[in-house]
Formats: C-alpha cells, structure tokens, sequence
C-alpha cells in the first residue's frame, strides 16, 4: 500500500501551469507548486513524452519560484506485519518511488526524499532521489523513473516526505517535474 496522499497530483486545485497555494495532503513549505495537466501542452510533459506507463492525468511541477517545497508526514503503522515490533527487530523494508524530469536541455530538477525519525522526532535514516537531469533525460522533455529500497531503521516511528523542486537557470518557470510518488513497507519474510 502506497503510504504516500496524493503522491499523484491528482486530488485538489489545478490543471494549468498556475501556481497553487494549498495541495492536497502536503504541506506547502516553499514556493508555490503547479499541479498541470498532461493535455496543457505548450512545452509541459504529454501523455506521449517519457513519464509513467499509468500515469493520471496531472503532474507536479515547481510552478514560478526558484525553489519550491512540499512536506508530508507520515506516521508508520503501529501493529502488524509492518508495524513497530517488526520494524525494530529489523523485518520491514521500504520503496521509495518517484517518476522525476524537467523540461528539454533545461536543468531545472525535482527531489524526492524520505528522513525516517524516532518517537522523539529525530531524523534516523534518509533516502533521497533525483534529480534527474537534462543528461538523464537525453535532452528531452519527460519524467524517468527513479527507486530506492532499504530496511527501515529500527526505532522508526514516522516518516517525512520532501519534494522540492529547483529551478537552475533564467526563465520564470520552475520546470522540475514529479509524478507517482510512493512510499510501500513490506515485511521481510526471510527472518523469523
């Protein structure tokens, strides 16, 4: 199960290039995000650009700020297979996933990361992925996908979500594009 709310841009305000100021299930830290649709055309990543086989019908991107950041906090499950005493003898894995891109030979960028903390809020572990750069993608416009996977820490208790994107160069458009965001646990089965 993807523990991650509206990892999709599809909940919420948006469809243009306009920034937002309120999106769904995060917190908008900096900046102001665009939530665009893939039809929007006019340079934006299309449905037949590079991206997610089974992508919706938005996307994240920086909007106009050279820096734009959204925060989300999960707290981990509490029982089962995946819940505190599993995650503490070691037996729980996570996936981070993200689709990341920009625009043409553009560096402008997006990075997702995850900080897993302790009960008392205090960062244990950090995973991070992208950007994805203009090398990366060939020069084209389009999203590539990128994952990490690892134990969760033992003492983990919640999890923080960072997506920020960057804008590199001139122009007034952040093109740091992000799309099918995902955090999944899984019980290790090997160890009993």
């Amino acid at each position: 199960m993807n523990l991650v709310v509206n990892g999709d841009a599809e909940s919420g305000a948006g469809g243009t290039a306009d920034p937002v100021t309120e999106v769904r299930g995060w917190q908008v830290a900096q900046g102001a995000p665009a939530l665009i649709a893939y039809s929007l055309g006019g340079g934006y990543p299309t449905p037949s650009d590079p991206g997610p086989a089974r992508r919706g019908s938005r996307f994240f991107a920086g909007g106009n700020s050279a820096r734009t950041a959204l925060v989300q906090d999960i707290t981990l499950p509490r029982t089962g297979r995946t819940g505190r005493r599993a995650v503490d003898a070691g037996r729980v894995r996570y996936t981070l996933s993200a689709w990341l891109g920009g625009y043409a030979g553009q560096e402008d960028g997006a990075r997702f990361s995850v900080e897993f903390r302790d009960a008392k809020g205090t960062p244990v572990a950090l995973s991070v992925l992208g950007p994805v750069g203009a090398g990366d993608r060939e020069g084209r416009t389009g999203l590539l996908e990128r994952t990490a996977e690892a134990a969760v820490p033992p003492t983990a208790r919640s999890a923080r979500l960072l997506l920020v994107f960057t804008r590199s160069g001139g122009g007034t458009s952040n093109d740091g594009y992000a799309d099918a965001l995902s955090l999944t646990l899984s019980a290790d089965g090997g160890h009993r």
